[in-house]
């Protein structure tokens, strides 16, 4: 005969006494004077506000010790629920210590070990053996792990890993809410983004539920090609905003370049980023020879349009679609290089040798117009010289220039704005604003622009450095362009004109064209023993300049040439400089680390 189930009456709850509720049969026992209460089936008893359920207890009446087996379940106060298959609890203290399918929930996460001390009266879990807790999609496991149910904290020691849709994180110890979702960063940790991307950081917090993040302790962020550092991060993953201050850095290993500042901002979604508060762009060159551009403020995007799996891409200057010449190829906008050997314009030409400059100089007049270089285009070229910073990106998707490439290419450019400095070991230059294009490596320089080559000089209304492998290619100079070349404290030759076209070799000015209405020089021509025989003043309407050894070597004048030879000791002060000559040595950056300050 089934027996019915004892219910046991309520007494004073001031002294914590365990109250046996119900049960199908109970006993009484003394063992060594200590009375035991035995109760098995559909058991239920309370503490205060605490309900315990099990299959079998036994209670020590003296100390108020309970043993529970089978099917436990802690219910507190409806809010705080915990399972397993043993319990032994100490009233007085008020502790729990559960054992075999231990699981506590708190209607936000839930823990799961196979031994856990719980205190009831502080809320107070801790497993030492394993245990994970599981948050909707996140699941953290550690060694060991500390429960606050007050707070919903939980402090996950050894081994912590964490699994979530979008990360897996790994730590020796870290923080975690059940019921804000937000993980604290408290030691050197691990965060692998499962879509690519790590992040290391030993400070911070993440929240899970709101993908917001913040970061100390010069976190390190890395993705397939970009490695950002920062004392401090912030991103929001939302909006794929994300700032970084404090000796930020940001360093593209593939495309060979680096951004140092003291504040980045960066949009993830459309991989562009400014930098301010000292910015320094590097160039990552052969070797130590690096390219540094410093100014007030940097920024940098990509441009992309596709069009049925193409990629529009711009054609960023008309100089591409001409000839591009070396001595021996002509490269044309396609990229293909022809071998052309290029016409010497001294040969088969008639020379006024009446003229002293023929005479240990090298310095040749030549009658007819037959230049080395094939013209440009130079109402296009002055269109897009004309170009604003804001316009420019725009300008250049007009363009109809259409190449095959993978979906996933784009075009980086970057804009300096505001006291551009610029310092590579062979060559410096200065501007106010600066565009930079990754499709043709071209420096479009504005804005009262200076470039200086050893001890030479270039400056015009705007100015294209063109690169080659990160050094120093071709140069072009638009509208009042003037080059001077440093001999010593009181002589320079200049050459000055419209527009200004140069070469560069070894780092250093190889050949430049000067075109102008007129073009005019001031050249002081040496003999074979070095020494200087005078002042050549002369205008004309080409002018060909030849370097060698940092110095102007060979100059040579085309069309409608008119100069004078003045002796050393009779040359006029007011011949001594052209009209836009101006020598502004102090503008030039000496080394790279003034670029820091």
């Amino acid at each position: 005969m089934a027996q019915s189930p004892i219910i046991a009456p309520a007494t004073s709850d001031t002294i914590r006494l365990i109250q046996i509720l119900k049960g199908n049969s109970m006993r009484e026992k003394l063992i060594d004077s200590n009375s035991f209460r035995t109760i098995a089936g559909d058991v239920q008893l309370r503490e205060s506000l605490t309900l315990f359920n099990c299959d079998s207890a036994a209670i020590n009446n003296r100390t108020n010790v309970m043993e529970a087996f089978g099917n436990i379940h802690i219910n507190q106060n409806d809010s705080i629920h915990t399972y397993s298959q043993y319990l032994k609890y100490i009233g007085q203290q008020r502790i729990a210590y559960l054992k075999k399918n231990v699981k506590l929930t708190d209607k936000k996460g839930t823990l799961y070990t196979e031994e856990l001390e719980y205190d009831l009266k502080t809320n107070i879990g801790t497993y030492k053996n394993g245990g994970r807790v599981v948050n909707g999609k996140t699941t953290l496991t550690s060694e060991e792990g500390v429960y606050y149910a007050d707070t919903k904290d939980v402090y996950f020691k050894k081994n912590v890993h964490l699994v979530d849709p979008k990360y897996n994180i790994d730590t020796d110890s870290l923080l975690y809410n059940t019921q804000t979702q937000v993980v604290t960063f408290i030691t050197q940790t691990h965060i692998k983004n499962k879509e690519g991307g790590d992040v290391y950081t030993s400070s911070g917090t993440y929240d899970l539920k709101n993908g917001k993040a913040f970061f100390g302790s010069r976190t390190v962020f890395k993705d397939s090609t970009r490695t950002y550092v920062a004392d401090n991060s912030a991103i929001d993953e939302a909006t794929g905003i994300a700032q970084l201050e404090g000796r930020a850095v940001i360093r593209d290993s593939v495309n060979g370049y680096t951004i140092l500042g003291d504040q980045i901002f960066l949009n993830r979604k459309n991989n562009s980023f400014l930098a301010t508060r000292k910015p320094v762009l590097i160039f990552k060159g052969e070797g130590n020879d690096s390219t540094f551009v410093a100014a007030d403020t940097l920024f940098s995007g990509v441009i992309t349009k596709d069009i049925s799996g193409k990629k529009k891409l711009v054609q960023t200057d008309t100089l591409q679609k001409t000839i591009v010449i070396n001595d021996s190829s002509i490269i044309t906008s396609a990229g293909s290089v022809t071998k052309t050997p290029l016409r010497d314009s001294t040969k088969n030409l008639s020379y006024e040798k009446t003229d002293s400059l023929v005479k240990k100089t090298d310095s040749i007049i030549v009658k007819a117009d037959t230049p080395p270089l094939l013209d440009t285009t130079m109402a296009a070229m002055k269109d897009t010289a004309q170009l604003s910073d804001n316009n420019i990106a725009d300008a250049l998707l007009k363009k109809d220039t259409t190449i095959n490439l993978s979906k996933d290419t784009a075009i980086r450019y970057f804009q300096a704005f505001h006291h551009v400095r610029i310092y590579n070991d062979s060559l410096q230059a200065v501007c106010d604003s600066l565009f930079y294009s990754s499709e043709d490596s071209v420096f479009r320089l504005y804005q009262d622009p200076l470039v200086f080559s050893k001890r030479s000089q270039i400056s015009g209304d705007t100015i294209h450095l063109y690169t080659k492998n990160k050094k120093a290619d071709r140069i072009y100079v638009f509208d009042n362009g003037i080059i001077i070349n440093e001999l010593n404290a009181e002589m320079y030759n200049q050459i000055g004109g419209r527009t200004l076209n140069g070469y560069f070799k070894d780092g250093g000015l190889d050949y430049m064209r000067v075109k102008g209405s007129p073009a005019e020089s001031v050249f002081y021509p040496q003999d074979d023993d070095s020494a200087y025989t005078g002042m050549n003043r002369c205008k004309g309407d080409v002018i060909d300049i030849y370097f060698i050894d940092k110095a102007v070597n060979k100059v040579k004048f085309i069309n409608d040439v008119d100069g004078t030879l003045y002796p050393m000791n009779q040359v006029p002060d007011d011949q001594k400089r052209l009209a836009r000559f101006k020598w502004e040595d102090a503008r030039r950056p000496k080394n790279k680390l003034e670029l820091f300050e």
